[in-house]
Parts: C-alpha cells; sequence; structure tokens
C-alpha cells in the first residue's frame, strides 16, 4: 500500500476524532474491519491504530477493542502540576497542611534570624550538607528503625530530587528497573528522563507478585527494583515482614540495587523494618519533609552505603551544589525540637479523619486505600472510561488523576486516584460527592 494513501486512512480519522465526529468513548472498528473498509492488509490496519495511538488520539484495550480518547483532558494530567486555580477543587495533588503550620514557619524564621551564624546561612553548604545536619537526620532515620551514620546521609532538595540523583550516579540509560506495575506517576518522568526501561510486575492486594519478579530477574538483566514498602502510592499497601524478607533475598540473589522510596512511609504507625535494614549493603532510602511537614519545604534525604556515597554526592554538586541553607536549617531544628515527630503524628490523624470521609461518601465503590493514607485508588466498572469522567470532573470545577501517570503495564486499567490531603476538611466531602456524582452518570 502506497504511503500516501496509509497516511489518508490515518489523517481522516485523526481528523473525524478532533473534529468530534468520533466522540471520546466512541468504540472503532476492529482491525479485521478497518482493513476491510479501507481496502487495506491487516498489518496496515495495525499500523494505522498504532501511529493513532502514539498520537494520543486512542486507546488499545486488550480483549475490548480500540477507543477514541478524551483529548480535551489537560496534557500532563496527573504528571504535571498546573499553575493554582482558586476555583478548581483538587484531587490531583496531596499538598497536606495543618492550621498553625504558618505560625511555626514565622516562629522558625525569627529564631533562625537571631541565632546562629546568619553569614554561614549566605556561603556554599557541603554538597551532602553540614555535619550536623546531616547527624539530625540519622537521629530521625535511627527512631524508624534505620541504623545509619551520618556520613551515609545526604541532604538533598526534596525526595524527588534523592531519586533523580539516586538514577544519574547508580543507573545508566538502557539499565531495567523492575517496579510494581501501578506505581509513582514521579519514577515514570524520572525513568523517561534518564531513559531507564521499566519492567513492570503485576500486584495483588496486598504486595507485588515477587515469582513474577524472580521470574523477570531469570529472563532479563535487571539491575535495580525501586519500589515503596512502607504506605504505596497509589495503591496504600505496606508489606509485611515476611514479603520483605523475600524481597530482599531476591535482590541478593540476582545483585539488585533497591531504591526504596519512603515518603509516604511517616503515615504508617508501627511498620515492619525497611528495606534499608533487612538489606543495608545493596538499598538506598529517600524521603524527605514535604508530605511530613510542608511541599513547599523542599527538603529530602538519601541515606545509602559507603561505597555509593561520593557518586551520589557528586551528583547533588551536578544539580543543585547543595539544599538551600535556610530550608535546611530550618528542618534540623524541626527535626532535633520534636516538630517533625508532632506533625507527623497530627498528619496521622488527618488522614484517618480523610479516609473516614472519603469511606463515607463513596460507600459502595471498590475503594482501595491504607486508612490512613492521603489517597484513594477508585477502579471503574467494567463500561466506565477513566479520561470521560475525568473530563466531565474538571468541567465541574474537580481535578482528578486517572491510572495513567501511575501505570507501568501496557494495559491501562480505568480507575481514578483521588489525593485526599489538599482540600480542607469541610471542602472534601463535596468535593468527594461530586466525583460519586459523575461517576453513576457514566455507569451505564
Amino acid at each position: 500500500m502506497p504511503r500516501a494513501r496509509y497516511k489518508q486512512v490515518v489523517d481522516r480519522l485523526a481528523a473525524d476524532i478532533r473534529g468530534g465526529q468520533l466522540i471520546p468513548g466512541t468504540r472503532l472498528p476492529t482491525h479485521r474491519q478497518l482493513a476491510r473498509s479501507h481496502g487495506i492488509a491487516l498489518a496496515t490496519a495495525t499500523r494505522v491504530y498504532s501511529e493513532l495511538e502514539s498520537m494520543g488520539l486512542v486507546s488499545g484495550e486488550t480483549g475490548r477493542g480500540t477507543f477514541v480518547r478524551e483529548t480535551a483532558l489537560p496534557p500532563g494530567l496527573g504528571i504535571d502540576q498546573p499553575a493554582s486555580n482558586p476555583d478548581m477543587l483538587d484531587l490531583n495533588f496531596n499538598y497536606p497542611a495543618l492550621p498553625g503550620q504558618a505560625n511555626l514557619l514565622r516562629k522558625a524564621l525569627r529564631e533562625l534570624a537571631v541565632a546562629g551564624d546568619m553569614e554561614a546561612l549566605l556561603r556554599y553548604q557541603p554538597h551532602a550538607g553540614r555535619q550536623h545536619e546531616q547527624q539530625a537526620v540519622a537521629a530521625h532515620l535511627r527512631d524508624r528503625g534505620i541504623d545509619v551514620q551520618a556520613e551515609n546521609v545526604l541532604l538533598v532538595s526534596g525526595a524527588q530530587h534523592g531519586l533523580a540523583i539516586t538514577a544519574m550516579a547508580l543507573l545508566h540509560p538502557g539499565d531495567v528497573i523492575a517496579v510494581d506495575a501501578l506505581t509513582y506517576s514521579g519514577f515514570k518522568v524520572l525513568a523517561e528522563t534518564y531513559r531507564l526501561e521499566l519492567a513492570p510486575i503485576a500486584a495483588g492486594a496486598d504486595g507485588p507478585d515477587l515469582n513474577a519478579l524472580r521470574q523477570l530477574c531469570k529472563t532479563r538483566r535487571v539491575r535495580a527494583v525501586y519500589c515503596m514498602p512502607t504506605l504505596h502510592n497509589p495503591l496504600g499497601w505496606v508489606l509485611d515482614l515476611p514479603t520483605r524478607e523475600q524481597l530482599a533475598t531476591i535482590a541478593r540473589e540476582h545483585g539488585l540495587l533497591i531504591i526504596e522510596d519512603a515518603a509516604y512511609a511517616f503515615l504508617a504507625d508501627n511498620p515492619p523494618p525497611p528495606l534499608a535494614t533487612l538489606a543495608p549493603e545493596r538499598t538506598v532510602y529517600i524521603s524527605g519533609f514535604s508530605k511530613s511537614v510542608a511541599t513547599g519545604l523542599r527538603v529530602g534525604f538519601v541515606a545509602a552505603p559507603s561505597a555509593w556515597v561520593p557518586a551520589l554526592e557528586r551528583c547533588i554538586r551536578a544539580t543543585t551544589w547543595n539544599t538551600p541553607s535556610v530550608m535546611t536549617a530550618i528542618a534540623c531544628r524541626w527535626l532535633e525540637d520534636g516538630t517533625v515527630a508532632q506533625l507527623e503524628a497530627q498528619k496521622r490523624d488527618d488522614a484517618c479523619q480523610r479516609q473516614a470521609i472519603a469511606r463515607r461518601v463513596l460507600a459502595g465503590l471498590p475503594l482501595v486505600a491504607h486508612p490512613a493514607s492521603y489517597f484513594v485508588w477508585l477502579p471503574l466498572g467494567e463500561d466506565v472510561r477513566a479520561d470521560q469522567v475525568a473530563m466531565a470532573l474538571l468541567q465541574q470545577g474537580v481535578s482528578v488523576s486517572t491510572a495513567e501517570p501511575f501505570c507501568t503495564a501496557a494495559q491501562v486499567p480505568h480507575a481514578l486516584r483521588l489525593a485526599l490531603g489538599s482540600l480542607t476538611l469541610d471542602v472534601l466531602p463535596q468535593a468527594l460527592q461530586t466525583v460519586r456524582d459523575v461517576i453513576e452518570r457514566h455507569t451505564y
């Protein structure tokens, strides 16, 4: 078939989709039907749909067919945070805050202004942080069951920066990283940026299928495994101790680097030991204060084996030189005086309240969540399309994320991820009720 004719089929379908003749959710002809109607080969029909999918106009779903996508959704929905719209009810991103936190910041800034060497805060800092700051974070980690020395702690500009320097320092383009089939969207963005191949591991209700991980390691040269064993984002699981021990064993058997993301771990009450305790020689532990304190406080930390610290420190130098000294000073003061521990306890209670609201408003829907997490995973019915629901919600002033930003598998489930931590407690029920109403209107 001449290329011009093949392109004509693609262009005609694309024009019909963009022009509204083929509305979102429309099931397109099967590959065979498309081939017959246009007099083209079956392989060429497959190529037509593949090109339309790469253009973001259709989605192919195994066993169901090819459907027109909702193209009016903002690009990057669920991954890129747009400019703040005061009228939008945000169930997309979490920036949990408690009443009175602004006063804590005012007090900390006043104390910082009258104590210590202000001149020192105006100069470059050591790339990994000043020694007393590393000691403060190390003491914080020991409270979480991680016996780490101060020299193995690096201060970074948030957990996302910690993930980025780990990829820069310890991974190479083309490396295969085992991840959950549904995982943190920010790690997907990072993998795309650093050209890492993500190999999805299927998951059950309580965690990843470790037999599938073992099989993957036998058939592929896997370099690392990225995981969130304590309060998984978006599914909320907390892996039990036998599962963690099995994961550590697999990592040792196959020489895997473990990247342990603990951004939400503070919400889990008395979880099993971190992987950084079970396999300290091969685990990079990453977290920060964005969720436990404030998202604007871009201070995080990385704990790593001694052999990897120089390379990680070099990458801090290459990206930010050092974490901003004023923010780091405030964060470490709050660690030392108990403010962080107090805020974490208050936010655990706050998250439990929000989960209770979600369970009440969304009762009867198949929620997947930890009882103390700031998010809910909401699978949709067989005939409910997530992109259409998300678009309808945007039109009503509610922003949510579909499964697409979190999915690493070929088949993207129709589901919503609802962030519960950004709206006030009096507004949250209204937003969730709108979600319920829109889902019910789209259920056939």
